[in-house]
């Protein structure tokens, strides 16, 4: 090969991202302030939440044990975000040596008792080899190694675990029952609890000590609404866009879409952010009300693609039954289905599951948003569900089919028999 022909096959693949490089951007600073993880230095709309929690923490400020609290409040209503901000605040008091500690706990990512105390006990050991191994030791000691840890100085420690509602679903309520009474053992320091959660139901499954103990106070967070979530974008848009780079209509637009879904802030952020990046690969220099449109499609096509990818082996296969069910009649029953169901086993070769755990199945499905399932009552006739799918048909059969269990069924289509009445 000649060393000009190899030149120029080097500049062609230098190339490839030059027309986005050069390109000017639409954001002036860090589009990172536009994600859920950027703590603001101003909460718009949550200054009485932030005053209460502060009333609450300030306690540890005299050398006094703050309450345990629960926090409460659907998705993207600022309440990790007001926590956060709290904490922030008690690290800058902190340089005064005020001695207030935050750990966090995220219990999505870290969902286990064990891992929960592991990954809090590991917080104080700087050295990797004293450190508690991800598995292998049992949860009284990985325990008995966060007191000791916890106890080796005087301090106020707040616990801080969100999505609380998810751990003890998942794994029961032994971890808050210890930590609940930690302090019962604790000579030089002092422990206080902070659980956020999105179900006020979930309490109903604690221990009625646990629950006395945990749920000292209380701070319920209400959704924003279209308003406040404007306010909320206007600031954020001013930090990071330069000055007419969104059309009037794009933060109310995106306000009022997260507005329909709870209120929820997060959303609202990321419409903003999907929508800006949009016509920024497009090379414009304005975003507008079509592109918050393009990106809210984006969005959900995103949940849905992760969703359905992650479901087991039966779920898809009962999936892919309802979309070809659903391309002649769009509301079906757990019967219609499960006739589908089976055929479509058969013929792949797996053994059916039974019409029944079919129905818990299509519950699981329901919880997720994939399908909306409701009971209809036929009075002497009995009760079936009735079931409507949430997801584009085309969409999500793509996605099944490209897994290689079902890629035989990319066309499939149901057959039906016809009721003479």
């Amino acid at each position: 090969m000649s060393e000009q022909k190899v030149v120029h096959e080097t500049v062609a693949r230098a190339n490839v991202f030059d027309k986005y490089i050069s390109s000017e951007t639409i954001f002036k600073s860090n589009r990172e302030m536009l994600r859920p993880s950027y703590i603001p230095k101003i909460l718009p709309h949550r200054e009485r939440e932030i005053d209460q929690l502060a009333g609450i923490v300030s306690t540890g400020l005299r050398g006094d044990r703050p309450s345990n609290v629960l926090i409460f409040g659907k998705t993207g209503t600022g309440k990790t975000a007001t926590v956060k901000f709290i904490a922030n605040e008690a690290a800058r008091v902190n340089s005064a040596g005020s001695g207030i500690d935050f750990i966090y706990v995220n219990c999505c990512e870290v969902d286990t008792n064990y891992s929960v105390l592991q990954h809090m006990a590991n917080k104080f050991i700087e050295n990797p080899e004293e450190r508690a191994p991800y598995n292998g030791w049992s949860i009284e000691r990985v325990y008995s190694l966060f007191k000791e840890m916890v106890d080796k100085q005087k301090r106020l420690l707040i616990v801080v675990l969100d999505e609380l509602d998810r751990l003890v679903y998942k794994t029961g309520d032994d971890l808050l029952y210890n930590l609940s009474r930690i302090n019962d053992d604790l000579v030089n320091s002092k422990v206080s609890l902070v659980g956020i959660a999105n179900d006020l139901k979930f309490t109903d499954f604690l221990d009625a000590r646990v629950k006395s103990r945990l749920g000292e106070e209380r701070i319920v967070f209400s959704p924003y609404d279209a308003k406040e979530l404007s306010d909320i974008l206007k600031i954020r848009a001013d930090m990071v866009f330069a000055q007419g780079a969104l059309s009037d209509d794009v933060i109310p637009l995106c306000a009022a879409l997260a507005a329909q879904e709870h209120g929820d802030a997060r959303r609202a952020l990321e419409l903003l952010r999907v929508a800006a990046e949009s016509a920024e690969r497009e090379g414009r220099s304005i975003v507008s009300a079509g592109d918050v449109l393009q990106a809210k499609n984006k969005i959900e096509l995103d949940t849905v693609t992760e969703t359905v990818k992650t479901l087991p082996s039966q779920s898809k296969m009962l999936l892919l039954s309802m979309i070809i069910y659903a391309e002649k009649r769009r509301i079906m029953t757990t019967g219609d289905i499960y006739g589908t169901y089976r055929n479509l086993c058969n013929s792949i070769g797996v053994q059916p599951l039974t019409q029944r755990r079919i129905g818990d199945l299509i519950s699981e499905l329901d919880m997720l948003g994939i399908v909306r399932a409701r009971v209809r009552s036929f009075g002497r006739g009995g009760r079936t569900k009735e079931i409507e799918l949430s997801v584009p048909l085309n969409e999500t059969r793509e996605l099944l089919v490209d897994d290689e269990l079902l890629s035989s069924y990319k066309n499939a289509r149901a057959k039906f028999q016809t009721t003479l009445i």
